[in-house]
This record gives C-alpha cells, structure tokens and sequence, in this order.
C-alpha cells in the first residue's frame, strides 16, 4: 500500500503550539490561511490575556447586559455546556482563582520562579452565576466572576479551523493540532490519523511511543505536568479545582481523551483531572476511551482506549 503524502505546517497560536496537517498538499497553503483566521477570530474574542479582547472588557466591567459576538457566544455555550455536562467540574468562572495562583499573562510570559502567594481555599463563583442566553448572545455575570474559557476555547478553535480548512480543500482531509486539541475533518488518510499519546503536546514524535488512530472527532489532553510554575517552593499548575479554588491535586496527572469533537475530549480530559478517582466511572458512563496517567507514571485504559498492539479508536459523543 503506497503511503499518503501529507501536507504539513508548523506555527505558534494561543500561547502554544499549531499543526496543520493536511491529505492535499497543493491545498497546504489555502487551508492554513483558514486555520489562522479562525484562530485570530478566537484570540480577539476569548483570550483572557489581551486587554483588548472582546472576553477582557467583559471581564473588567461586570453587572450589565452585553450582546456578546456570534465568536464569543459559541466559545461560552460551549464552557457553560462543559460546566453542565460535568456537574461543574469544567467551571468558566475560574478565572481569579487561575490568576491569583499566578497564572496572569500567555504561559511562554509566566515566571517559573517566584516569591510565596497568599492565597486561601474558597469555592469558586460556579458557572451558574452567569445568565447567557444564547440565541440572542445576551450576557450577565455579577462583580467579582472572571470569565475563564482556557478549557474549552482552544479546543473550539480546533474543530471550527479543522471544519473550515477541509471545505477550503473541498473535503480534503485535516489534522488541527493547537497546543495538543487536536481536530480531524473531511477524509482521512488511509488507516486514519495518528496521533502519538503524549503528556507534552510539543514533544517530538518517536518511534516506540504510544499512538492510536482516529477517522474523525478529536482528541484532547489535560495535563499538571506541563503548564506549571512554583511560587515560594509550592509547585503551581493551570487545572484548577473548583470546590477549592485551588489548583488540582488528585490522583491523575494527565488525561487524554477522544470524543465527537475536540470541544467534548477537553471537556472531558479536564473533568477527569478535576473528578480524581471518579474520573474512570464518569468516562466510562458516557462511554468515553481515555488514558488516565497517574503521579507515578502508571496508565489506567479507559472503555474503548486500545492497548498499545492495537490503535484503532472511534470517538464517542458526549
């Protein structure tokens, strides 16, 4: 069987990492001109690390209605969903808590090192503090909620790029990888799309590590090992616990997940860090495949996730 000949671009988006990945590639150029539009689309509207976005206004001036932008009211309906979908172990309105952790500007700008917080346990807001309506986009939030799409923004970014990229190819197959989100469209190569389970989504692709294969859906990993920062000698990381208002310390320290959608794998691979040892129940009851990495580097399998002999996978909804 002759080999598909891919395109591939590689970049910087969101804070992290961008691969476009395509089955055409003549088209390579096309479809990553729609990649970043979509991405610029996303930042302007959802970064919690630009004054200028559409999300930071909102988030300074808090107490009044807004008709939010058709961008923005999909990256929220997708959070709230999230938050519902999770009993509120994926909660937007983690916003202070992930700042006052020390988690305030685009990760590549964080300080690794820094001088002790003082900080205290508290419950977050919870989502549904928030009043949104979301066919007529209005917004209400109350003063002292910060707005936090972290969790399910990027992974938005990555089925709306993939989505628009294959009809810029006319149904041509693509791989969007932003930051380890990654989303699949159109036709895949031949025996599918594989993807390396990696707890660092910028890590090199080996050979010997584990890889499955996905047709369609997306695939999302949530980890406490890579955005992290220490301040006074305490380890810090981005995954925050909303019962807490402190960042997770369960059992799990990454989780991969393959759903429908991209937007459904992160919600899904961050529930399962946030939910600790019920994450395996939770994934199994909506018959989710996952792997589950625990502090000590053992990996649990969840529902459809194949041994590494066998890499077929076929993403469920959420």
């Amino acid at each position: 069987m002759t080999a598909t000949v891919l395109g591939i671009a590689d970049d910087r988006a969101l804070g992290g990492t961008l691969r476009v990945i395509v089955t055409r590639p003549r088209s390579l150029a096309d479809a990553k001109a729609a990649v970043d539009e979509v991405v610029s689309a996303i930042d302007g509207a959802a970064s919690r690390f630009r004054e200028d976005s559409e999300l930071s206004r909102i988030n300074a001036t808090p107490e009044r209605q807004v008709t939010v932008s058709p961008m923005l009211a999909q990256a929220i309906a997708a959070a709230l969903r999230g938050a519902d979908l999770s009993d509120g172990a994926v909660d937007p309105t983690v916003g202070t808590a992930v700042r006052l952790a020390g988690y305030d500007s685009d990760f590549a700008s964080v300080l690794k090192e820094g001088g002790p917080l003082r900080v205290h346990a508290e419950r977050i807001p919870g989502w549904r503090a928030i009043r949104f309506n979301a066919a007529t986009r209005q917004l209400w939030m109350p003063r002292g909620v910060e707005i936090d799409l972290g969790a399910t923004a990027k992974a938005l970014a990555s089925d709306l790029a993939a989505a628009a990229a294959s009809k810029v190819i006319e149904g041509g197959g693509v791989l969007v990888s932003l930051g380890g989100d990654i989303a699949v469209a159109g036709d895949p190569p031949a025996g599918g799309w594989s993807v390396q389970a990696s707890e660092d989504s910028s890590a090199p692709i080996e050979d010997g590590e584990e890889t499955v294969s996905i047709d369609a859906g997306g695939m999302a990993t949530s980890s406490t090992t890579v955005r992290r920062w220490t301040r006074g000698g305490v380890v810090l990381h981005h995954i925050i616990d909303p019962a807490t208002g402190q960042p997770v310390a369960g059992p799990w320290r990454t989780a991969t997940v393959a759903a429908g959608t991209c937007v459904d794998a992160n919600i899904a691979s961050t529930a399962a860090i946030v939910m600790g040892e019920g994450a395996v129940e939770w994934l199994k009851t909506r018959g989710l495949a996952a792997r589950l990495v625990d502090r000590e580097g053992q990996v649990t399998r969840v529902g459809a996730w194949p041994e590494p002999a066998s890499s077929k996978l076929a993403p469920n909804v959420l």
